[in-house]
């Protein structure tokens, strides 16, 4: 049988026809074979790259908002355990006193009512075992305070100065304690004296992890403590705890890994957040996603193997009808006529009608895609990823090419007080209602012009404009639409409008202009719509910023003059009214003001500069003066009290020695010798009063200046490094990028870039 076979091959491969249907066949099977694979693949990769940034976007989000109610319950905490009535409660031989429990009374009840994440408040004295509590009162003993089992915490803080975790909160007393709490020692003289109890509200603090409703993705999404248990967890979807273990286990360095469990594609994102340690996971199932990326790569696997089947039932019909000659295939492809079609080609025309068929398929999916792809050109274009002109115009013709050669406009629509906005409405109303903006927006103008809308993120949406017709005023249509949207969103927004542009290469640079007119929003209000043809010629008459009076404004909020702070505070403002620089310069110097009161409050490095960052873009003059006054108030109060403090007024010394003397290689023993006190004593009081070590804060105070070096200098990275008090460049290099997670040289480049681009 194998020499039959062996002889029948070596028959039919020996014609010239046969051979050519069957590379031909084999041909076009690879051809579709790998088409469906490659196809398959690359959309899942794309679906997945997708699917994962707006998961860990999410819950970055998320990790902030819930960082920030810790801190700002830590803040709460950190006064309570400074305060003087505090202090008389826990050293008091007395404790009763009705003056005394009543202003202690009244400062949590403050704290509580300020605070929308704090459900309860207790101070705690390990000496006398007693308690004085909100909104339990004063108790002189655990046996007769209600939620007292978890005292035994003591003997977790360790050298730290915090404890958060979940507790049981015993049976009667579930309205007064939460299962979130923070705890924090109140240290009197060194000594451990006392603990300050926070309990949180943890409808509140975790209102924000919510899951998506905008598609029908199932996913689940919950938050992990220290110990490995579950804080909180919400989910559209039924993931068994095997589930949660193997897709932790599987996670890559960056934190994401796609799994297959239980027949299931699992997308999994992690962020460890910096403030509590706590891991904030997701998980989305992904088979509904890949689900028709699955099932186009059937079909065209099914139509290869049709392929490769009816490639060989051709080669066995040429055989039985006699080796007809090939110019029947040529006649059937390049000159159809299905009058004129002999019997014999009939499969091949199936063939060749499932190709169209699928081809035809293909380019309806192009069509429907094609306005994504426009709005992610224009995207590319505004980040920088797409420079090239020869790139841009490719893509240009590819993606518009429908439009004419006439000139187009780009404006970039902002929501006005931005911040104020996202706090208003959660992360998928925000979606909804720029997609709504967006919608409005088109609808507007579609009847009269050519309009494509791209989501630049946070608070800007940009849109191409073409007009379909000359002597159209485009200034008064935007006015149409910002008073469309004001009244049907109830939001209000600014336009910044370009120069119309008649050059595809140069849509970025009209882009640029849009935005550099929008910032003028900052002088003349909201709801406006700004021409950058009116903005062009504004000239600067001399520099906004002034370091003296940002020096004035400290040291006047040092020394605790409300009076004072606060007229400086509307100098500053009415400065830049007066001056009237370049926005950007202007918003500069503003950040530059709410860094310096956020660096006063003893904030956290990383979250002091990135609020700083994104602050005051959206907002007026006016609400920015009253923005910086009521933060400026309660921190005059802050150090009116702590002024009074001996120790405050010790370390303040320290810190002064320390700005002095930023170049020397001093240390701890010249900085205690300096104020009179021994090592020991100097550390224990800065930290202490900062929560800091010395040596952390001395390498804090190097490093910006070092930051700042660079930024406003030319000097050489080992010329700084010397001016900052290191004898060694490597060192230096390692510090900075342990305290900015850059290399000094990478951060003077991005810094001044992007100063650049702010300027033009």
């Amino acid at each position: 049988m194998t020499q039959s076979l062996k002889k029948w091959l070596k028959y039919n491969l020996a014609h010239t026809q046969t051979r050519f249907v069957l590379i031909l066949t084999i041909s076009v099977f690879l051809i579709i074979l790998a088409v469906s694979l490659t196809s398959y693949y690359t959309s899942k990769s794309v679906l997945q790259e997708e699917l994962s940034e707006p998961q860990r976007q999410m819950l970055q989000l998320n990790m902030n908002v819930i960082d920030d109610a810790i801190k700002e319950s830590d803040k709460a905490a950190i006064q309570i355990a400074l305060n003087a009535n505090i202090y008389k409660f826990l050293t008091s031989e007395v404790q009763n006193s009705y003056g005394n429990i009543s202003d202690i009374y009244q400062l949590l009840s403050t704290l509580i009512g300020n605070s929308k994440y704090i459900k309860s408040i207790y101070v705690y004295d390990m000496t006398k075992g007693s308690f004085i509590a909100i909104p339990q009162g004063y108790s002189s003993s655990k046996l007769n305070f209600d939620d007292s089992d978890w005292i035994n915490v003591v003997d977790e803080f360790g050298d730290g100065m915090t404890v958060i975790k979940k507790r049981q909160v015993p049976e009667g007393a579930g309205r007064k304690g939460s299962e979130v709490t923070l705890f924090r020692k109140i240290m009197i003289q060194g000594q451990f004296k006392g603990i300050v109890t926070v309990n949180l509200k943890d409808e509140e603090l975790f209102a924000k992890l919510n899951p998506p409703v905008l598609n029908n993705l199932n996913r689940m999404r919950y938050i992990i403590d220290e110990h490995e248990e579950i804080l909180y967890a919400v989910s559209n979807y039924d993931f068994d705890q095997e589930s949660i273990r193997q897709a932790l286990a599987q996670l890559r360095e960056d934190g994401s890994s796609d799994i297959t469990h239980q027949n299931r594609k699992l997308l999994v994102n992690q962020l460890v957040s910096p403030v509590t340690g706590w891991k904030y996971v997701s998980i989305v199932v992904q088979d509904s996603l890949l689900a028709k990326s699955k099932k186009v790569r059937n079909v065209v696997l099914t139509v290869s193997v049709a392929a490769l089947a009816l490639g060989c039932a051709t080669i066995f019909y040429i055989n039985a009808a006699a080796f007809r000659p090939v110019r029947r295939l040529m006649q059937l492809f390049s000159s159809y006529d299905r009058k004129s079609m002999n019997p014999e080609g009939i499969d091949l025309e199936k063939l060749a009608g499932e190709l169209l068929s699928n081809h035809a398929h293909l380019s309806q999916l192009v069509r429907e895609t094609m306005s994504e792809a426009s709005s992610k050109l224009l995207y590319d274009m505004y980040t920088g990823n797409l420079t090239g002109k020869r790139d841009i115009e490719e893509k240009w013709h590819r993606y518009f090419g429908e439009w004419s050669s006439e000139p187009v406009t780009v404006a970039v629509i902002s929501i006005d007080r931005y911040e104020d906005w996202s706090r208003k409405y959660t992360g998928d109303d925000q979606s909804l209602l720029k997609f709504a903006m967006a919608n409005i927006v088109a609808e507007l103008f579609e009847q009269r012009w050519r309009v494509v809308c791209a989501d630049f993120g946070k608070d800007k949406m940009a849109i191409l404009l073409q007009p379909l017709e000359a002597g159209i005023v485009l200034e008064r249509k935007l006015e149409e639409a910002i008073e469309v949207v004001s009244r049907l969103l109830k939001f209000s927004v600014s336009v910044g409008v370009s120069t119309p542009q008649t050059e595809v290469a140069r849509l970025r640079q009209a882009m640029l202009e849009a935005e550099n007119a929008l910032n003028y929003r900052l002088y003349q209000g909201y709801g406006q719509v700004i021409p950058f043809h009116e903005v062009s010629g504004h000239e600067v008459r001399e520099t906004v910023v002034d370091e003296g009076k940002l020096e004035e404004l400290s040291q006047l909020i040092e020394s605790g003059d409300e009076t004072g702070s606060l007229e400086a505070v509307e100098r500053l403002i009415s400065d830049v009214r007066s001056q009237y620089g370049y926005p950007s310069a202007a918003i500069t110097f503003l950040r530059a003001v709410l860094e310096r009161i956020e660096q006063l409050w003893q904030a956290d490095d990383e979250c002091a500069e990135g609020s700083a960052l994104e602050r005051y873009d959206t907002f007026h003059l006016g609400d920015i003066q009253e923005d910086l006054c009521k933060r400026v108030q309660p921190l005059v109060q802050r150090f009116h009290k702590l002024v009074q403090s001996k120790d405050f007024i010790t370390c303040h010394r320290m810190i002064d020695y320390m700005k002095q003397h930023l170049s020397e290689t001093i240390g701890i023993p010249e900085i205690a010798d300096d104020v009179g006190i021994s090592s020991s004593l100097a550390s224990q009081i800065f930290k202490q009063e900062t929560g800091e070590t010395i040596y952390n804060y001395l390498t804090r105070l190097r490093l910006e200046r070092a930051a700042d070096l660079l930024l406003k200098t030319e000097n050489k990275i080992s010329d700084i490094a010397i001016m900052v008090g290191y004898q060694h460049e490597n060192s230096f290099i390692r510090s900075f990028r342990k305290f900015k997670n850059i290399t000094p040289g990478k951060y003077r480049d991005m810094m001044r870039t992007r100063t650049d681009a702010m300027l033009e």
